[in-house]
């Protein structure tokens, strides 16, 4: 346990904010896993200035199972932190420290086991991936994936450690986020008339993604798997005008859905397309970009993979959850993915973020029964 506590602070102590590069955290984790003679891959940003890293041990020529993890976090800025975010804490039976919960604790368990793993010597390979900006819309991981597809023989199943409480998760919600930037036309307050008002304009097309909130969540369609059991329709961010005495020209707005199955969001983009057609003033033009678009997860709990690692965490049952993942983006290339680790996603992106050491000791054994699946000794 002292091992694993050292690494998570080694990896808390990196400030991977997803604004920032997480190279030299990714340099770390390549020098530990290299040094149990894993092979690695790293695959980097357009800027060079962020990475994801595939390692490898023991044999490659057969499918094997993948641990999949992200570097970055969330911004502490605004935050009331009692500590310092990025200097790990032991209070009260729990460590403390930006992305203990969300996700480093998971990737310091994969580290810290690792020798062991080797040494102990594996049936079948075992493969870490370890992303950039998973919380802006798990963008890095695509290029790995892209990498992954590529393989002669892919893994047969991915494990997806994000803090579920060491329950199975077989499924989530897909999330796709928007920008709309109404284009609106400037001019005197006093002579309003012969403007076009950019902000009432992005102000009625909130409303109506509220409206269609409301209304999904009175008359679904309902997943009862899901808490909520509705597909969520949330704007963000808005921001527009100049001045109280100047027409606005300008007004965006940034906005996500996120889907249970069954609902695609074309479905709800048209939607709210075709209302716009008629109620939006023809004189504003609107502007779409789409920031992120990640696909939902759905496993059977039957499914081999499933009872694989229920096994492993000794659960019964399995959830779905509202938050989403890269467990989606493995699966659409055929690999078989359950998300399951250890903390609590309750604590993930709040002040004074942290794991308990009980969900640590938890995690480690649920590696460890994984060490004993596939090593070739006890």
């Amino acid at each position: 346990m002292s091992a694993i506590r050292d690494l998570i602070a080694t990896l808390v102590a990196f400030d991977t904010t997803s604004h920032r590069s997480n190279l030299d955290c990714i340099r770390f984790i390549q020098g530990v896993l290299e040094e149990q003679g894993a092979k690695t891959r790293l695959t980097f940003d357009d800027g060079g200035g962020k990475a994801n890293i595939h390692a490898t041990l023991g044999p490659d020529d057969r499918p094997g199972v993948l641990l999949s993890g992200h570097t970055d976090v969330v911004p502490v800025e605004g935050q009331d932190w009692t500590s310092d975010p990025f200097r790990l804490v032991e209070r009260d039976d729990r460590l403390i420290g930006r992305g203990t919960a969300d996700m480093k604790s998971f990737i310091a368990l994969c580290l810290a086991l690792a020798p062991e793993f080797a040494a102990r010597g594996l049936s079948v390979p075992l493969h870490f991936a370890f992303s950039y900006d998973e919380e802006i819309g798990c963008v890095g991981v695509r290029r790995l994936i892209a990498d992954l597809a590529e393989l002669p023989v892919k893994p047969s199943l991915c494990i997806v450690g994000e803090p579920t409480g060491l329950r199975v998760v077989t499924g989530h919600k897909g999330k796709r986020g928007l920008r709309c930037h109404v284009h609106g036309r400037e001019g005197h307050s006093a002579m309003n008339h012969r403007a076009v008002n950019a902000v009432e304009n992005a102000a009625r097309l909130v409303a109506h993604l509220a409206d269609m909130q409301a209304g999904r969540r009175a008359g679904g369609p309902h997943d009862h798997g899901y808490d909520p059991p509705w597909s969520t329709i949330h704007t963000g961010l808005i921001q527009g005008g100049t001045a109280l005495n100047i027409v606005p020209r300008d007004c965006w707005f940034e906005f996500e859905f996120r889907t249970i199955p069954g609902e695609s969001p074309d479905t709800l983009m048209d939607e709210l397309r075709a209302w716009a057609a008629t109620a939006i003033d023809p004189a504003a033009r609107l502007e779409w970009t789409l920031l992120n678009d990640t696909i939902g997860l759905h496993m059977d709990d039957q499914d081999e993979a499933t009872r694989f690692v229920a096994a492993l965490a000794g659960a019964n049952d399995t959830m779905r959850v509202s938050f989403g993942t890269e467990a989606g983006l493995f699966r659409e290339i055929g690999i078989p993915t359950i998300v399951c680790g250890p903390g609590s996603i309750e604590q993930a992106h709040k002040p004074d973020e942290y794991i308990t050491l009980e969900q640590l000791a938890q995690g480690e054994a649920f590696l460890r029964r994984l060490m004993d699946r596939i090593c070739l000794s006890g």
